[in-house]
């Protein structure tokens, strides 16, 4: 069977090891593929992975060998998945590597919100610990999280151990999800309407996927039924965001912090809304990228074409 990973820089850039495909296989890993050379580079494999780069029903049709394609994330867009289901290619997904990897790196940035830790540590090491007339000083108002609520939209794996960690910092949590599970509350863990979560939320934290019901879920309107001073966070995709309108919001100070680490165009472009917002934090996408989490990754992707080859495909979003 010929494999190819037609952008495999982002999982492995050095770190991990291909072995578990070279096993199942005579295998090519390219870095990075432009789109036009993604026809040529497929070829007459018969199994494919790609992170981001576009898989097209165009180049499903140019590339008939094609019986598999893996997706090294839990995001498929990047797939013409109906293209590929009347082809009869199998399209499997990676559902549930990076979840505790994202839980603590959204805590990480709210922690970061609440006490700006790294600007505090750069003001010392310029000297103005060294030259203060007292013995501290802080260059915004620090945040005690204990006692606060935790708004999360999108209570799956990922919502849910933030929900986690946030409650062991002493927080109410306040979930919304198009599907709530009754069995997950508890005394500090409630489900509310999303107008309820907005209203009486100190902290909200996307975690949802991207759906036409989803895109643009923080927008003026969602914005302004929230409490003034409130601070967002989004780990999940970036389209759940109108930027322009956060922005708005974080410049009039109705939006005390935000941090993300996802835009709606990646890389960021230097236009982006955000990029000129008051007390917002940008990271490039990279909650999901612990070595540990990526060799999760890689181990399902592998499992992945294995229980294909077996005639028992897993992780199918294509059915």
């Amino acid at each position: 069977m010929k494999i190819i990973v037609l952008d495999g820089y982002t999982e492995n850039p050095g770190d991990l090891s291909w072995e578990g495909l070279e096993a199942l296989g005579s295998l090519t890993v390219y870095d990075r593929t432009p789109e036009e050379k993604v026809v040529e580079r497929i070829g007459d494999a018969q199994a494919v992975y790609t992170n981001k780069t576009p898989i097209t029903a165009e180049t499903i049709h140019k590339c008939p060998d094609m019986k598999f394609i893996g997706v090294l994330a839990t995001g498929y867009n990047v797939i013409d998945t109906e293209a590929a289901k009347e082809q009869g290619i199998v399209v499997s997904n990676i559902p549930s590597y990076g979840t505790d990897a994202v839980a603590q790196y959204t805590m990480a940035l709210l922690l970061e919100l609440c006490h700006h830790v790294d600007e505090h540590s750069n003001c010392v090491k310029a000297g103005e610990w060294s030259n203060n007339q007292d013995w501290c000083f802080w260059k915004h108002p620090l945040v005690e999280l204990a006692g606060k609520n935790f708004g999360v939209i999108g209570f799956g794996r990922i919502g849910r151990r933030t929900a986690e960690i946030a409650q062991a910092f002493g927080m109410k949590v306040l979930a919304f999800d198009e599907y709530p599970d009754k069995a997950l509350e508890t005394e500090k863990c409630r489900y509310v309407s999303l107008d309820r979560l907005l209203a009486e939320s100190d902290v909200i934290s996307l975690h949802c996927p991207l759906f036409p019901s989803t895109e643009g879920i923080i927008n003026k309107d969602t914005i302004a039924k929230m409490k003034d001073g409130v601070k967002i966070l989004n780990t999940s995709r970036g389209p759940l965001i109108v930027e322009e309108d956060l922005k708005e919001a974080l410049n009039s100070g109705k939006v005390s912090g935000a941090a993300v680490d996802v835009v709606s165009s990646e890389p960021i472009r230097e236009d982006n809304p955000l990029m000129g917002a008051k007390n917002m934090i940008i990271t490039p996408h990279i909650a999901w990228a612990p070595r540990e989490s990526r060799q999760r990754l890689m181990d399902i992707a592998v499992d992945n074409l294995r229980k294909f080859v077996d005639g028992k495909p897993q992780n199918v979003v294509n059915l």
